[in-house]
């Protein structure tokens, strides 16, 4: 699915004041993350295309499955898609026993391998009730159902619906990502420029198309163009 950061940067520039070079990088990116939430839209697909098809329609209401399950390793997406549906979200990594879910309605579990023993049979009994409604529950793991340790009955339900492996993006397709946006935001970045931005910059892709956002914003406050000095200076990284 192709991205949509141009039509996102006019209302982040309008609500995020002119960053100021003296804060840290680290608070830079905070301040603007809350403005570019997950969405479907800025999910960088690479190979998880077809993933992300089935998943479209699924939200969409094309496919009668109660459940899908998205696994995958730490990076992959998993945790972005899941606050991107639009159904109520609950990391059980936080809330292990599901205590903060809401009794009804569509709902999406995170690392739901980390849920306690009453979480588990919440989960249980809400599916049931999800089923009966025609509801919709969105699940998140590192393994698929069937490899989790958790309740045989709850396996079987999360394992009777849509699973799909998640892939986590190559190096080679997150530079070509960040220089897809550098080029939407007629940002001359040079490969060599990406290179030390991947090396010297938290890696998830959220985060470095952040920075771009921030690199952006940047040049046009301080009127220079993209440069190594300039991009060490926005990121305080050590000399290198």
């Amino acid at each position: 699915m192709k991205t949509s950061w141009q039509s996102t940067t006019g209302q982040m520039l309008k609500s995020c004041p002119l960053l100021r070079s003296n804060l840290p990088m680290r608070q830079l990116i905070l301040d603007l993350l809350p403005e570019s939430p997950p969405s479907l839209d800025n999910f960088v697909a690479g190979g998880n295309a077809e993933t992300l098809t089935l998943f479209t329609e699924w939200l969409a209401g094309t496919r009668v499955d109660t459940s899908f399950c998205l696994w995958g390793e730490a990076g992959s997406g998993r945790s972005h898609l899941l606050q991107a549906s639009g159904f109520a979200y609950i990391d059980a990594a936080i809330d292990p026993t599901l205590k903060r879910a809401p009794s009804t309605g569509q709902l999406a579990v995170d690392h739901v391998e980390m849920l306690n023993d009453a979480g588990q049979i919440a989960l249980f009994n809400h599916f049931n009730r999800l089923k009966m409604a025609s509801g919709m529950l969105l699940t998140a793991a590192d393994q698929p159902p069937a490899h989790l340790a958790l309740r045989e009955d709850l396996r079987t339900r999360l394992g009777s619906g849509l699973i799909c492996r998640l892939q986590p993006l190559s190096d080679t397709e997150k530079a070509e990502a960040l220089a897809a946006q550098a080029k939407e935001r007629a940002l001359k970045l040079t490969p060599e420029l990406i290179d030390y931005l991947m090396r010297h910059a938290p890696r998830d892709m959220r985060t470095l198309s952040s920075i771009m956002v921030a690199l952006d914003q940047y040049t046009l406050e301080q009127k220079r163009v993209v440069t190594l000095p300039l991009l060490r200076e926005l990121l305080q990284s050590p000399q290198g």
